[in-house]
């Protein structure tokens, strides 16, 4: 089975990301997830099929289940089924999404509720994280008290930055940092209740923010998929050690495990790793979404 690496359709590329091909179609982007798959800043020579469907159609259950409350950025979740398209539909259908084209914000607004992965680092290393102070003496992956705010810089090429949230408010402004951490806390509150019900914890997420001609925040790119997020089982969950998460660490493990030197091509992945990788994306996918994809 082999994956969608690239696309190449009849109209004006705006940009070609580590996942996504974005394409202009009138004042919209169309923009299809591909089944690329990129590791500690590398695009990886092998592809996961059916990664970008699971991303696709993850995200727009839930920009569907929350789009009542919070703006997004979705025009048509099927724009295969758009006339303008129909030549080229079966490349991209269940795949893409029409968007509108909006302003972003040169940030990525991260809520965690557990202390994992480079939070812990931070953590152990300056006792908060992004400038926001926590209680002394947690332990690895243990809940907060209730979730954070802990954004970054968003960089087109190399690692994304930690950021206090005055260094945010020097960047976009007061009044849009505060609205954006608001909504950012609201939508993981909402989306962990419901994922708590499936059995599943958010540990952390990241979501992107776009600007409209008349100024409002609107949810952009992806929201809770297994490429933005950190999914736990809860039954798997255990205080002190790293729970197995619904993304790609198989990948990195391998990765890591190999001679790669992290500055040259990446070495293809074995088989293996690309079953299991696809694997657990189509389970999240069916435990979330109570669909087959």
């Amino acid at each position: 089975m082999k994956g969608l690496e690239t696309t190449d359709l009849p109209l004006k590329l705006f940009k070609r990301g580590k996942v996504r091909d974005v394409y202009e179609f009138n004042d919209n982007l169309l923009i299809v997830s591909t089944d690329r798959i990129s590791a500690f800043d590398y695009i990886l020579p092998s592809m996961i099929p059916d990664k970008g469907k699971v991303l696709n159609q993850i995200s727009s259950f839930w920009f569907d289940r929350t789009g009542d409350k919070f703006q997004n950025h979705i025009v048509s979740s099927s724009p295969e089924d758009i006339p303008e398209f129909s030549n080229f539909s079966e490349k991209i259908s269940g795949r893409s999404i029409l968007g509108k084209k909006l302003r972003p914000f040169p940030i990525e607004a991260i809520v965690r509720n557990y202390i994992v992965g480079s939070g812990w680092k931070s953590y152990q290393k300056e006792g908060n994280i992004c400038g926001v102070d926590l209680p002394t003496g947690l332990k690895f992956g243990q809940k907060f008290p209730e979730p954070i705010f802990t954004p970054t810089t968003k960089e087109d090429d190399g690692h994304d930055e930690n950021i206090t949230f005055d260094e945010m408010k020097s960047i976009i402004g007061d009044d849009y940092s505060k609205k954006i951490r608001e909504l950012s806390i609201d939508l993981f509150n909402q989306a962990s209740g419901f994922a708590a019900s499936k059995g599943i914890i958010i540990a952390d997420t990241k979501f992107e923010f776009g600007m409209d001609e008349n100024g409002n925040i609107i949810i952009i790119d992806e929201i809770f998929t297994p490429d933005s997020s950190r999914f736990w089982k809860a039954d798997d969950y255990k205080e002190g050690i790293e729970s197995p998460a619904y993304d790609k660490q198989f990948v990195r493990n391998f990765l890591l495990d190999s001679e790669w030197d992290r500055n040259s091509i990446p070495p293809r992945l074995p088989e293996d790793v690309i079953n299991r990788t696809r694997d657990k994306y189509l389970e999240i996918f069916s435990i979330l979404t109570g669909r087959t994809l």
